[in-house]
């Protein structure tokens, strides 16, 4: 037969061996399979680590004072990582050709000048009050494997674009009442709603000049206000969550140990910087028009706004994460609206209606990890 005239399905099998067997479609289980062995084999390294650090979480957790370090340790890379995104995401995507070493001392300093700050004044404790709201105000003196372990899901989650809340992921396993959880998670949804009205109000109004304004090559002033207004943000931010970092110690730190905690965060940064922001850093960087400096200082001054309003409402501990969700969210509709955005206004939904259901998957997990490891939590839902 000719090779005109092979059929199409005799042409796929091979010329030469008549009787080599026909290669068979890979069933539904397998390319699942070949998916998974991929991911194995790019995420070895990652993988690896992972399973070295749930060896030391279980051999760990019994023993209350090395485990509130293991996994404070833990919390602070993974908490810092996941929530970068929303302080110093649009930081690292619009400075992309400055040395990291510079992002991280700028960041770094920040960071020691505002815990240092609450240390100080606030008798030892670097959360600004907020683990002595009702329900957080007790340091734990006992742990389980899953509390010491709980940073470890959010760094899988984290390394799966999940933006997730840690609030709710690390602080929900140690609250000591329903009610702590509750005035956080109303909080949250608050700071949620405020972020996304405000941010389509705002970005409907400015969509047009900002896209005039990213047109030309911007002013070295831009770049000086985008580092303040980013170190206000960072700083404020610091002002919501050190509570996560920190619910693992006790709530009054002596010298020793608050030199140990700046000393572990400061070094993490630097880790995250050197890196260039972890894998959900995409989720900054695929929003539209975040590189420009222009809209990355206005996006980052809204923010900063948002977390100072709602810090002085109250000292509960809220989820930052909802609150930048929201704010993204609303800017991307809004600029979808007024047609300056790279994306329609379907498309912008979907990507609202995703980041929403990624932190919903969060809080759930969150809720799942409070219920096996916490003794109020189960009491409150089966009683």
């Amino acid at each position: 037969m000719t090779q005109r005239g092979r059929t199409q399905t005799e042409m796929l099998r091979p010329v030469n061996d008549a009787n080599a067997p026909e290669t068979a479609v890979p069933s539904g289980l397998s390319r699942v399979s070949s998916l998974f062995v991929d991911i194995g084999v790019r995420e070895r390294p990652f993988l690896i680590l992972l399973l070295f650090m749930f060896f030391v979480a279980g051999v760990s957790y019994d023993k209350p004072a090395l485990a509130a370090w293991v996994g404070f340790a833990f919390a602070g890379y993974s908490a810092v990582a996941n929530d970068s995104i929303q302080t110093i995401g649009t930081f690292i995507a619009s400075n992309r050709n400055q040395r990291w070493w510079v992002l991280w001392l700028f960041i770094g300093g920040i960071f020691l000048l505002t815990v240092g700050y609450s240390w100080a004044a606030f008798d030892g404790d670097v959360s600004y009050r907020r683990l002595m709201s009702k329900g957080f105000d007790q340091s734990p003196t006992s742990f389980s494997f899953l509390q010491i372990a709980a940073p470890l899901f959010l760094m899988v989650l984290t390394r799966l674009r999940m933006p997730v809340s840690t609030t709710f992921l690390l602080l929900s396993s140690f609250a000591t009442s329903t009610n702590g959880v509750a005035q956080v998670l109303t909080k949250s949804l608050a700071g949620y709603g405020v972020a996304f009205v405000s941010s389509i109000v705002l970005y409907a109004a400015i969509a047009h000049p900002m896209q005039r304004w990213t047109q030309s090559i911007p002013h070295p002033g831009w770049r000086i206000g985008q580092w303040i207004t980013s170190g206000l943000l960072w700083s404020v931010w610091l002002m919501q969550d050190a509570a996560n970092i920190a619910v693992y110690l006790p709530r009054s730190l002596s010298v020793i140990e608050f030199a140990a905690f700046s000393i572990v965060i400061f070094l993490g940064l630097g880790i995250l910087f050197w890196m260039g922001g972890e894998r959900v850093q995409e989720v900054v960087d695929e929003k539209s028009h975040v590189v420009d400096v222009r809209a990355a200082t206005v996006i980052d001054l809204v923010y900063a706004v948002i977390l100072y309003y709602f810090q002085f409402i109250n000292n509960i501990p809220m989820s930052t994460t909802w609150v930048f969700i929201g704010l993204l969210g609303g800017r991307e509709l809004a600029m979808a609206w007024r047609g300056t955005s790279t994306r329609t206004w379907q498309q912008a939904v979907g990507l609202l209606t995703r980041d929403l259901v990624y932190v919903s998957i969060g809080l759930l997990i969150s809720l799942i990890i409070a219920f096996t490891v916490n003794e109020e939590f189960r009491r409150a839902f089966l009683f």
